[in-house]
């Protein structure tokens, strides 16, 4: 298992450093028929509730009051948006800290600029109603994106339940195809998150048997922009996080509305944003200032990556665990 996901890293690296070799002194974009100054920027991201402030950033227009024409392209698979952005087929990429992490071991530079949120229940591990514990995974199928947030978490519960890896099999998907899996009971547990997991409960298809409430601090979604565009146009990235705490500021004060928007642009019904939005704790400006700190006082994001480099490195995932601080920009959230 650990050679095939050692292989498939080693692919990525060389993909990485092809993409970076042949496109660092690529410009963004500026299309000639939009005002002056407009950059162009896409990120790529799977659906996920957590993003959503990207939706409704750009669809309020706050994107645009910065100078900023924002494409947004949802990709499910993790492999095919890394390698969109080691390509600089995009120039950002919405996931999980955890997954930055592994960008930057990968040998592809880049700067996390934004925290979106923390889970706090909108992740977790689904089972059959007979595995009691995470010590009776052992021996069962389950279903995960492997080097993904939910490898890491399932990852970190065997190692507190005492077991690795090597006690279950792991049966390699995307999140929603585990999620998907699990309810129509091809496998005997899966690592996926909401609506899943309330779907599968709902369905009587089987229980909750850990989430991210449990394991606080591990899954965190962020923004990250390839270095070469962050030094490239640093006014562009200072106007992308003031769009999003903008953005966030319109969701507090307009809580229904802006629902409505994100689900719309995630392609999700408004409940199921809303449900799964429980699940979650979103990073405003302030939020983002105190979770970024800075470089002579890092805040909690800084534990959060170093956590993840080290937990990856131990589990031969990675080669070498980058430093927190090559992987984190605190400067642009700094001067909202």
């Amino acid at each position: 298992m650990k050679k095939w996901i050692g292989a498939a890293l080693a692919l990525l690296l060389v993909v990485s450093l092809a993409g970076c070799g042949a496109a660092s002194q690529k410009p963004a974009q500026v299309d000639g028929d939009r005002a002056p100054g407009t950059t162009s920027l896409t990120i790529t991201l799977p659906t996920w509730t957590g993003y959503g402030p990207l939706f409704l950033a750009k669809d309020k227009g706050f994107f645009a009051k910065h100078g900023l024409d924002v494409k947004l392209t949802v990709v499910q698979g993790l492999a095919e948006r890394k390698q969109a952005l080691a390509g600089n087929q995009v120039q950002g990429m919405a996931t999980a800290q955890d997954v930055q992490v592994t960008l930057a071991a990968a040998g592809l530079p880049i700067k996390v600029v934004w925290a979106l949120d923390e889970s706090a229940g909108g992740d977790g591990i689904l089972a059959k109603d007979d595995i009691k514990s995470v010590a009776d995974l052992k021996g069962k199928t389950v279903a995960l994106e492997v080097g993904s947030t939910s490898h890491l978490f399932l990852l970190t519960a065997l190692q507190q339940a005492g077991l690795s890896d090597q006690d279950v099999k792991i049966a390699q998907m995307s999140a929603a195809d585990a999620g998907a899996a699990f309810v129509s009971g091809k496998v005997d547990a899966a690592v996926t998150w909401e609506p899943w997991l309330s779907k599968a409960v709902a369905q009587k298809k089987g229980h909750v048997l850990l989430s991210s409430q449990d394991l606080p601090g591990i899954i965190v979604d962020s923004v990250s922009l390839r270095s070469d565009f962050v030094a490239a146009h640093p006014e562009a990235v200072q106007g992308f996080v003031a769009a999003l705490a903008e953005a966030m500021d319109y969701y507090k004060a307009n809580p229904d509305e802006a629902a409505a928007l994100m689900a719309k642009g995630l392609g999700i019904e408004v409940k199921e944003f809303t449900d799964t939005a429980q699940g979650l704790h979103f990073f405003d400006a302030a939020g983002n200032k105190a979770f970024f700190g800075t470089p002579e006082k890092p805040g909690g994001l800084y534990a959060t990556t170093e956590k993840a480099a080290a937990f990856y490195k131990d589990q031969k995932l990675i080669d070498t665990a980058p430093q927190a601080a090559a992987v984190i920009d605190p400067t642009f959230v700094n001067k909202l």
